[in-house]
């Protein structure tokens, strides 16, 4: 009917004009008995030549052809369209297991349509009803649906997934989209077994084999994107699961964090304390409850213990042991308990995905379908490892044979390859690459693993160090073991003859098993447009305020916010503490405590257990460095370090106490001048227009709060070596 209305909606005019021009030329013609060419030349109506007697008859065909074709096309559009309909509505009724009620209403439908003529105007009322049917034939089953709800079933086809009644849960069988609810029911399965499950917990608490359970199950679980191209195997749970996807899904939260990274839980942990009747919910993509991600590149893979990828356990440089999992299971509620506790609570929604947020409505929807309202919010997602588009382009097989390091599971698998392949190439010169390369050079001579390490610098961390150090600690890094190959840039990546063949751009060519690729992190911002969220074109990430606020109700913290330095300017941090300091900040924002972002984050970076760093501010080999070294003891170094401080995350150690003014004086007078490259410890102070915009204490630990207090003033300083004082690196 739509498409008959349409043909005639464009003819109608022009017939109505041809009609009236062919009305008053006959009858000028006939009763004036005169011809008034300049009507028919202004027209241009006659086929013929001027002035002849047959010059509107081949119009007249044309005009007639085309009304009798058009009648004849809506005729055949209307019966087919009947016929099809009626097929459709008797398909319904046959069906064994519909609802009596409803089978009477088609089948009395269907008698009424055969009674109607098949009239265009007399029709257009009869199918308006019926449009979806019509208009939406190609979405096949969810169409049936359509056609019959709006009368008689769409009251009952809500009901079940709440009630689930006997009778109806056949027409949901029958009805909507089952690829949408596949996904819902292993990640329902995994929450449970990792909240609400504490009775089985309890007995094995001291290990923590919670998370790693959890992990046994999830990864099973294809992506959303994969089971909605593969349909085939839904039907097989459609009736039952989203009745466990509504159970274990809160309806409402007054705090929501999106994320289960470091900054998320530093916020709830904040929350908690500003509000200790807070309830608190975190949804994680992962499987696993929050953890600190930085003992993945390092103390994990220096572990004595052969079921590490199990316990998730690891001596710090201290030997204190610890669990890589910020709490344990127990600390946390379950989700939908946490609306019911007396003094609130958190609570870990695990293996969901936020895909859209409402920001009017103040509620996300999760991967799943279901639906979460707030009355605040942080989003926390942290951001996914980059690829070269080289690998990306290499095809199934090199991709097979490439890891992109970032979560547990990946420490997990690449573990289990180490033990496995006879080489393996790290692509990367900067923290994660040059960990990594440290960790397997140490574990190649028991393993029999050939370790390469490949990066476009002339040295490791060269876009951070200044150029003389980061020579230092290529070679400190090759003597673990590790065959380093700089001013390497990659050209190709082919898999050939059971071997990854690496071609560079100068013509050189690597051979391995296996790749990691550390390159780099890539912001995780797909909720900015769902959510009219700003993200920065420099930097990437949410642009937010001095208050980590992107918009009323909405934080942002950690690796995903684009935040303003009042001394250095817009930034964005992808380090621990900074997601720690930003967590804690946007969680007391949240509670209405409206604190701007004063703090001066700090990273760090070990290369095993002798040689490390801590850095803070812009650190950028492109800025000029002053550098002053002394002498290393045996107490400069990272285990040293955390065998004072009692925790191997050294922001943990870290106090809130100013340090004290920038005097010098009590400092020991320096030693000698070193020999050539000796850079045992020291400074190096990185320069922006004289003054000094970021700071790395090279084997010197726990004196954060000094370079914190030097970047906060912003002075010119005439001798950085009385500067350097500051820090007693020329104390024994």
């Amino acid at each position: 009917m739509f498409k008959c209305k349409t043909v005639w909606n464009k003819l109608a005019p022009l017939v109505r004009t041809s009609s009236t021009r062919c009305v008053q030329h006959a009858r000028r013609s006939v009763l004036r008995q005169e011809r008034r060419l300049e009507i028919l030349q202004r027209a241009k109506m006659s086929s013929g030549a001027t002035g002849g007697g047959r010059e509107n008859t081949l119009y007249y065909v044309l005009v007639g052809a085309t009304c009798l074709g058009a009648g004849v096309y809506v005729y055949r559009t209307v019966s087919g369209d009947k016929e099809r309909y009626n097929e459709r509505m008797m398909e319904i009724a046959s069906r064994p297991k519909q609802e009596p009620q409803a089978a009477e209403v088609v089948a009395k439908v269907v008698a009424e349509s055969k009674e109607v003529e098949l009239e265009p105007v007399a029709e257009a009322p009869t199918m308006k009803p019926e449009e979806p049917a019509e208009t939406e034939p190609p979405i096949t089953e969810p169409i049936v649906e359509s056609a019959v709800s709006e009368s008689v079933v769409e009251a009952p086809i809500q009901e079940p997934i709440a009630e689930v009644p006997v009778t109806e849960p056949v027409v949901e069988a029958i009805v909507t989209e089952p690829v949408v609810e596949t996904p819902v029911t292993e990640p329902v399965m995994d929450a449970s077994a990792v909240i609400q499950n504490e009775e089985a917990l309890a007995s094995v608490v001291e290990s923590e084999p919670t998370p790693v359970t959890i992990a046994e199950h999830v990864p099973e679980a294809p992506p959303v994107s994969e089971l909605a191209a593969a349909p085939e195997p839904a039907p097989a749970a459609v009736p039952l699961e989203p009745t466990a996807v509504s159970s274990e899904v809160p309806e409402h939260t007054p705090y929501l964090l999106i994320g289960g990274g470091t900054a998320s839980f530093a916020a709830a942990r904040s929350i908690r304390a500003c509000d200790p009747g807070a309830r608190v919910l975190i949804i994680t993509e992962e499987s696993d409850l929050p953890y600190m991600r930085p003992p993945l590149s390092k103390e994990l893979w220096f572990s004595d213990d052969p079921k590490v990828t199990e316990t998730l356990r690891f001596k710090q440089w201290n030997g204190k042991e610890r669990s890589i999992y910020f709490q344990p299971p127990s600390f946390y509620v379950s989700p939908m308990d946490l609306t019911k506790v007396e003094n609130g609570g958190v609570a870990v929604l695990t293996g969901r995905k936020v895909v859209h947020m409402d920001v009017r409505g103040n509620k996300v929807k999760l991967s799943d379908g279901a639906e979460i309202s707030y009355e605040k919010c942080l989003i926390a997602t942290g951001g996914v490892p980059r690829n070269l588009q080289v690998i990306e382009r290499a095809g199934e097989e090199v991709m097979k044979r490439t890891t992109l390091f970032r979560k547990i599971e990946d420490f997990r698998s690449l573990e289990k390859i180490t033990r496995e392949v006879k080489s393996l190439t790290i692509i990367g010169g900067g923290f994660l690459g040059s960990e990594l390369a440290c960790a397997m050079g140490r574990r190649s001579t028991d393993l029999g693993l050939e370790v390469v390490q490949l990066f476009p610098e002339k040295g490791n961390m060269g876009k951070v160090l200044p150029e003389y150090l980061s020579n230092w600690t290529t070679e400190k890094v090759r003597k673990e073991g590790v065959n380093v190959i700089t001013d390497a840039v990659v050209k190709n990546v082919s898999y050939n003859n059971g071997k990854l063949e690496i071609r560079l751009k100068d013509g050189r060519l690597v051979k391995t098993d296996h790749i990691v690729a550390a390159v780099g992190l890539e912001p995780s911002v797909e909720l900015a447009k769902s959510g009219g969220l700003e993200v920065d074109s420099d930097f990437g990430g949410y642009r937010v305020n001095a208050e980590l606020q992107a918009r009323a109700n909405i934080w942002v913290a950690g690796d995903a916010a684009c935040f303003y330095d009042i001394r250095l300017g817009r930034r964005r941090v992808e380090h621990h503490d900074h997601a720690v300091v930003s967590g804690r900040l946007a969680g007391e924002n949240m509670t209405g405590a409206s604190k701007p972002y004063w703090h001066q984050s700090m990273f760090w970076s070990d290369l095993g257990p002798d040689v490390g760093y801590e850095a803070i501010g812009i650190v950028d080999s492109s800025l000029p460095t002053v550098g002053v070294f002394a002498k290393a003891t045996a107490k400069d170094t990272p285990k040293a370090a955390t065998e004072q401080s009692g925790t191997g995350i050294r922001s943990e150690s870290e106090t809130e106490a100013v340090a004290g003014a920038l005097e010098a004086g009590t400092a020991a007078p320096p030693p000698p001048v070193q020999q050539k490259e000796d850079y045992g410890k020291g400074v190096i102070f990185y320069l922006r227009d004289k003054v000094v915009v970021g700071i790395v204490l090279w084997n010197v630990f726990n004196r954060m709060p000094i370079a914190r207090k030097i970047i906060k003033d912003g002075e010119e300083h005439a001798d950085l070596n009385e500067v350097a004082k500051l820090f007693n690196i020329h104390e024994e």
